[in-house]
Order: structure tokens, then C-alpha cells, then sequence
């Protein structure tokens, strides 16, 4: 693993020199490093979805004021509670409401689309929003089996059938397939003159030696999948090999946080996702529960402890807390830019969650 004198963040300050790429994040302010939103336009009990965008909507113009980087949305399916199904649709309604905010998908699920399809969504989001489009690509469904099996309609999946998706979109994208190829009188429109970066997403080794090989940047899915971070953050960097995209290797990671007045205040808040997440693995997606719901909610023993383990991983407390956590886990870990996100109910309590971690960790 890198120190963090050695990779030095990856990242320019807002004040510095212009990027050489669109991929490495800024730092804002007093910052130690570039800090993003991963948001899931959450639907909790006593809310409708539309409120729930018109949230995410809100929280986005005020991530962009108080000086997070980018803004990322991800594609779930068949989860009343989540309402961000479709990231490019929602993408186009963000980049609207913001000027300088990159937007993107964290992620957009690769074996769901035809790459053709997204090469299309995202060259319009590009076109429209040029310069601050990212796409973030999955290799899981996102989903239940059930709801795949509808989404992909049968479309059989192997160990080698994702690079060969990410391959052919990144031909569409590039619009340079090989002559010969099946494909390489066909043209995804529009195509501007430039075109969203690629990242891979992962919560293993797979996508890990997978971007580094092709030298793209990598997120790290910690947020659920924290045991797994410091391998596939060594993997990726092991594996990674120069492209025209990165000369070195760039790698964020998602972090589940939040931050309230007190760390008791913060715990109560973070009950609500984990017993969401509960339910999720319990077979039985909803809404996002009340704090009061989860605080009464009546857990055996082994779910106690799932929650537990759950809430083991999520950074909470009070502000300063917050951002002493994030600090110690970025350092850590290694990570150039923390992506951070707060399952909680309640529109007010999570915006506020965002906006105290923001000016703990520096930001503005």
C-alpha cells in the first residue's frame, strides 16, 4: 500500500493548477483530500418518491455550494426505497440544477444494458452537461434475481461476458471499432468532442484487477463490503499498467457517514439504515424505516448483531468525530478521494448530515 506521502492524494487543489484530466478530484479548502456524494434519492417511510428526488435535487445544489467534488447516483431496481432506478434520467434532471458539480452513476449496472444503450445515455448527458459527466460501471445486478432475470431477459453472464461488454462500450464511446467488426458501421449518438471517463465499481478482487489492468480509475464499494477494501485496494494498484486515461492508479472508495449534533444523536439516525439493510438481506426490501421504528424494532439476537456489524463500518458521530474517522480510514486505506453517503431517514437529517461533514472535513 501506498503512504500517503508517496501518492500524495492524486488530487489538485482548488487554487492549483488546472486538472490534466477529468478523473483526479479536487481538494477544497482546508481539506485533506477530495471528498464526493454517493446518493441513493432514498424513500423513507411517510414520503413519496417524488419528494424523495426533489431531496437528492436539493442536496446536490448544496453538495456543489459547499465544495464536494462529484455527486454520484446508482442504479437499484425492485427497492421501494431507493428511487434512483435509472441514474441517466436522474443525471439529466442534476446537471440542470448544478453548474460545476461532476455527476454520476455509482453505478450504472453493465450486464442490465445493452452497451450500445448506455454509450447513447451517457454521450447525451455529455453533450449536455460536457465536461462533468462520470461513468461509473457494475458488474452485480443490482437486484434480486428475479427482477434480472426481467431486466436482462435471459442474457446468459460468464466470467469473461463483462470485459467484453466494457470493451464494446468503449468502442461505441470511442466510435473505433476495428474495421470488420459487426459494429464498426454503427455510431452511438450523440458523440461529443469529449466523453465521460470510465470507472469500475466493485466490492471485490474481480473489477479491482480489472480497471488496474486496463488503467482505469476503481471505487471501492467499503460501505458494505469493508473487509474487502485494503485487498482490492492492493489488487488494483498491483495489477494497475499506464493507460492514455491514468498514468498511475486513482482509486476512491464509498463510506457510509453520519453526523449529527451528538454521537448518540448520529447512532439513533444510522439505526434507520441498517435496519433497512436488514431487511434487504432479509428478502424483504421497503421503505426507509423512522429512527423510532428501528429503535423499536424487536431483533433477535443474530440481527442485533448484524446491525452491529453493520454499524461497525458507517463513520458516525458528532462532526469532528466525522471527520477524524474519515481522515483515519483515507489514510488507511490508502484512498485518493472519499465518497461518502448517508442512508438515513429523514430529508432535513441527511442533508444536514452531509453539511456538517462538509465543514468538518474542511470543505469551502
Amino acid at each position: 500500500m501506498t503512504t500517503e506521502d508517496e501518492q500524495g492524494t492524486g488530487a489538485a487543489r482548488a487554487d492549483g493548477p488546472a486538472l490534466p484530466d477529468p478523473i483526479r478530484g479536487v481538494v477544497r479548502g482546508t481539506a485533506p483530500a477530495p471528498l464526493s456524494i454517493l446518493d441513493l434519492a432514498t424513500v423513507g417511510e411517510g414520503y413519496t418518491p417524488g419528494e424523495a428526488l426533489a431531496a437528492t435535487t436539493e442536496l446536490a445544489r448544496s453538495a456543489e455550494s459547499w465544495g464536494y467534488h462529484r455527486f454520484w447516483v446508482a442504479e437499484h431496481h425492485g427497492m421501494p426505497g431507493v428511487a434512483s432506478s435509472t441514474p441517466a434520467v436522474l443525471l439529466s434532471h442534476l446537471g440542470a440544477h448544478t453548474r460545476t458539480l461532476r455527476l454520476g452513476s455509482g453505478g450504472v449496472m453493465l450486464p442490465n444494458h445493452a452497451p450500445l444503450t448506455i454509450a447513447e445515455q451517457f454521450g447525451l448527458l455529455e453533450a449536455l452537461h460536457p465536461g462533468r459527466i462520470d461513468l461509473g460501471l457494475g458488474r452485480a445486478p443490482g437486484t434480486d434475481p428475479a427482477t434480472a432475470a426481467a431486466l436482462r431477459r435471459g442474457i446468459a453472464e460468464d466470467a469473461d461476458e463483462f470485459p467484453r461488454r466494457l470493451s464494446e462500450l468503449t468502442h461505441f464511446l470511442d466510435g473505433d471499432f476495428p474495421d470488420g467488426h459487426p459494429y464498426a458501421r454503427l455510431t452511438a449518438v450523440p458523440r461529443s468532442e469529449s466523453r465521460p471517463p470510465i470507472w469500475l465499481l466493485g466490492s471485490s478482487g474481480f473489477s479491482a484487477q480489472l480497471a488496474g489492468r486496463l488503467g482505469l480509475p476503481f471505487a471501492f464499494a467499503h460501505h458494505f463490503s469493508a473487509a474487502n477494501t485494503v485487498p482490492a485496494l492492493d489488487l488494483y494498484r498491483a495489477s494497475f499498467r499506464p493507460s492514455a486515461v491514468l498514468d498511475e492508479p486513482y482509486a476512491l472508495i464509498g463510506v457510509g457517514a453520519v453526523a449529527a449534533d451528538t454521537a448518540a444523536d448520529a447512532r439513533r439516525l444510522a439505526m434507520s439504515g441498517a435496519l433497512a439493510m436488514l431487511r434487504l438481506r432479509r428478502g424483504t426490501p421497503g421503505l426507509i424505516p423512522t429512527p423510532e421504528q428501528a429503535a423499536a424494532y424487536p431483533y433477535s439476537e443474530v440481527e442485533a448483531d448484524f446491525l452491529d456489524s453493520w454499524l461497525g463500518n458507517v463513520v458516525l458521530g458528532a462532526p469532528g468525530e466525522v471527520a477524524d474517522g474519515l481522515e483515519a480510514l483515507r489514510k488507511r486505506t490508502g484512498a485518493d478521494e472519499l465518497m461518502v453517503t448517508s442512508h438515513i431517514h429523514g430529508h432535513e437529517a441527511r442533508i444536514r448530515s452531509y453539511g456538517l461533514i462538509a465543514e468538518a472535513y474542511g470543505l469551502g
